[in-house]
């Protein structure tokens, strides 16, 4: 059975609902915080083993207390963390989450997750890889160690994903190493010069990643999401849903969508199967605990849905 393989980030986040965005200089009353286990690694490495996929996670954390919760955790949920890196100078890497109308603004410390070098990745995949493995990673990691990495996995044989958020540009060159891509709209935009918001939108975006050789998802929100995975133009509408926290939402999906491949079961099936789970997940507040295992998404759609 294939396997996968994140390389991204562990982060403690701190959370906590607000009526509305404080402006500059606005001290204002909060209430529901919580602190909980994230990064947008650790969150996929989760989403993928709550769901039935064996993960593997390449990381770093610091010798603090944040560390120590942050391994715990995502070990709890079934990710093998024997390769996570304990930097012994820098803290582990903290989110802090302000959560506003069922949306939500978030600054980042990266912490430890920017001290893990290429070549100690490139040692962790050259012993615990197989051709074939699916490698996915993010860009909440040094940008430089990321690409080398990616491009190392794909000289190995591995099926690259990469989910390129915060969004960086790429260089046109770089997509040769990359099987698929998945972005949100304002990462889509950063990439294409598109910001996809209708059909019209949609399509031109879909055919810049296209033209640059890379397959594609394009996730839309509440809207669906869209792919030219199958060759042509695929659209996936998403469940309605009350959102509470759509912290996770974003990183079930993707966690979602690798055990598809993973069991290499239809590629569209899949995109509704994400397109689930991160619904349900954002009816639950916090990260790694909103998202939910395999037999609690089988479960809850069984009525239209036939997981398997």
């Amino acid at each position: 059975m294939k396997k996968l393989i994140v390389l991204g980030s562990l982060n403690m986040d701190i959370s906590i609902q607000s009526d509305y965005m404080p402006r500059s200089g606005e001290t204002m009353n909060g209430y529901g915080f919580l602190m909980n286990s994230g990064g947008k690694g650790g969150n996929q490495a989760v989403a993928a083993a709550k769901l039935g996929v064996e993960v593997k996670m390449i990381a770093n954390v610091g010798n603090d207390i944040f560390g120590k919760q942050l391994l715990d955790d995502i070990k709890s949920y079934g990710v093998d963390v024997s390769n996570v890196e304990i930097s012994k100078n820098v803290s582990s890497g903290v989110a802090m989450i302000t959560r506003c109308n069922n949306d939500n603004r978030i600054i980042l410390s990266n912490g430890a997750n920017h001290t893990l070098d290429f070549e100690t990745i490139k040692e962790k995949l050259e012993k615990m890889t197989n051709p074939g493995d699916i490698f996915l990673t993010q860009l909440e990691n040094d940008f430089e160690v990321v690409k080398k990495s990616i491009q190392f996995a794909k000289e190995l044989g591995l099926y690259t994903i990469l989910n390129p958020a915060p969004a960086k540009v790429l260089d046109d060159s770089f997509y040769k190493y990359l099987d698929l891509v998945i972005v949100n709209q304002s990462e889509c935009e950063l990439l294409t010069g598109i910001y996809p918001e209708d059909e019209k939108s949609y399509r031109i975006a879909l055919a810049v990643f296209h033209d640059k050789g890379v397959k594609a998802i394009i996730t839309l929100g509440t809207d669906g999401s869209i792919t030219n995975y199958t060759g042509g133009y695929e659209y996936i509408t998403s469940r309605k849903v009350e959102a509470v926290d759509t912290t996770a939402a974003g990183d079930s999906y993707i966690g979602a969508l690798c055990r598809y491949l993973i069991y290499e079961k239809d590629f569209v099936e899949g995109l509704r199967f994400a397109s689930d789970v991160a619904a349900l997940t954002v009816t639950k507040k916090g990260a790694q605990i909103s998202i939910p295992y395999f037999n609690e998404v089988k479960e809850y759609f069984k009525e239209d849905r036939n997981y398997e």
